[in-house]
C-alpha cells in the first residue's frame, strides 16, 4: 500500500472511529423503551407539575418515550388506563395504588405475564409489591401514615394543646390511600386534642374548588376550631383562600397540609398555612422511569423509596419559590 493510500485508510478508520465515539456518547440506556405512566391529577396543576417534570427529565436523560396519563384523583380512570396501557404493550407502566390491590390484582398478573414491568408511585400496594417486586414492582412515594405523623407533629409544634378541636379533612376510604390522614389524625389524637375525620367526596377529590364551601361551612359552624389537617394537595392551596372567606386571620387556626404548589406558597408566606409535607414529587415522576430502566436493562427488582423529606414552614419557603416556579420543588 502506497503512503497516499496508507493515508487515505488511516483518515477513513479515523472518521469511522470518531463517529462511532459520537454515537456511544450519544446512546442512552433507556433508548428504544416505551413506558406509560400515571400522574395522577391534572396536568400542570400543583399537586402534579413536579411530578411531570421528573418523569420529562428522567425520560429524557435515559432515552425513554414517555406516555403520560392523568386521571383527576379518580380511581375507576386509573385502572381504565392502566387497561389501556397494558393493551399497548410498552416496556413498562408505572401506576398509584389509590384503588387498591385488589382491584389491581388480575391485570396486574397479565400485564407482568406478559414481559411488562409494573410499578408503583405515590400511594403504595403492599401486597402486589411483595408478589411482584422480584419484577421490578417498586415503590416511589411518602410512607404515608408517617407523612401524616409528620405534619400533624408540625402541627403540634405551633402550641396545639389537649382538649383543642381539630378537623382532618381526607380520603380516609382510599385503601392505602387515606394512611396518611389516619396518621395525621391518630397523631393529634395521641396529644389529647379532639379531632373530627372528615371525608373528602370523590366530587371535591376530583374538583377541588367544591371545597371552599363545605370547609367555610364547617369552619362557621365550629367556633371553637383550632386546627385543619389534609393531605390533599390541591386542598391545602387553597386553605387561606377558604379560611379568609370564613373571617379568619392568619393563626387563628393552624393548618398543616402537603405539597407546594403555588396557591400554598402563599398560604405560607401569609401565615394560614402553618406547615406543609414535602413528598418531593419529582423524585415520584423521575425515580419510577429508572426503575422502568433498570429493570428492563440490568434485570433489577423493585425498589421501595420514601420520598417523605419533612414538612416545609413558612420560615423555610423563601428559598424554595424559585424551584417551586420552575416545577421542581
Amino acid at each position: 500500500m502506497n503512503s497516499r493510500k496508507l493515508l487515505s485508510a488511516v483518515a477513513a478508520a479515523a472518521l469511522i472511529a470518531a463517529n462511532g465515539a459520537a454515537f456511544a456518547q450519544d446512546a442512552k440506556i433507556g433508548d428504544g423503551l416505551v413506558m406509560y405512566m400515571q400522574m395522577g391529577g391534572n396536568a400542570g396543576d400543583g399537586a402534579t407539575l413536579a411530578r411531570q417534570t421528573g418523569a420529562a427529565e428522567a425520560a429524557a436523560a435515559f432515552g425513554v418515550q414517555l406516555n403520560e396519563q392523568f386521571s383527576a384523583w379518580t380511581p375507576e380512570t386509573m385502572i381504565n388506563q392502566f387497561k389501556e396501557a397494558v393493551a399497548a404493550q410498552p416496556d413498562c407502566i408505572e401506576i398509584m395504588g389509590h384503588p387498591g390491590s385488589a382491584a389491581f390484582q388480575d391485570i396486574v398478573t397479565q400485564a407482568v405475564g406478559s414481559g411488562i414491568v409494573v410499578t408503583v408511585g405515590n400511594s403504595p400496594m403492599t401486597d402486589l409489591q411483595g408478589e411482584f417486586g422480584t419484577k421490578g414492582m417498586g415503590y416511589a412515594g411518602v410512607d404515608l401514615y408517617q407523612g401524616g405523623k409528620i405534619t400533624a407533629e408540625y402541627m403540634l409544634g405551633q402550641g396545639l394543646k389537649a382538649g383543642d378541636e381539630a378537623l382532618v379533612y381526607g380520603v380516609f376510604s382510599q385503601a392505602e390511600r387515606g394512611q396518611s390522614e389516619k396518621g395525621l389524625a391518630d397523631t393529634l389524637e395521641a396529644a389529647g386534642l379532639t379531632v373530627d375525620r372528615l371525608e373528602i367526596s370523590q366530587e371535591i377529590n376530583t374538583d377541588p374548588t367544591l371545597a371552599t364551601p363545605v370547609l367555610v361551612a364547617y369552619i362557621q359552624s365550629h367556633p371553637d376550631l383550632k386546627a385543619i389537617g389534609t393531605q390533599h394537595g390541591n386542598i391545602t392551596g387553597q386553605m387561606a383562600q377558604i379560611l379568609q372567606q370564613a373571617g379568619k386571620q392568619p393563626g387563628d387556626i393552624i393548618v398543616g397540609g402537603i405539597d407546594l404548589a403555588p396557591a400554598t406558597i402563599d398560604g405560607l408566606k401569609s401565615g394560614y398555612v402553618s406547615a406543609t409535607l414535602d413528598q418531593l414529587l419529582y423524585l415520584q415522576g423521575f425515580l419510577p422511569v429508572l426503575q422502568c430502566v433498570l429493570t428492563k436493562k440490568y434485570k433489577m427488582p423493585g425498589l421501595s423509596i420514601n420520598t417523605g423529606a419533612g414538612a416545609v414552614t413558612p420560615d423555610a419557603i423563601d428559598d424554595l419559590v424559585e424551584l417551586i416556579d420552575e416545577g421542581i420543588r
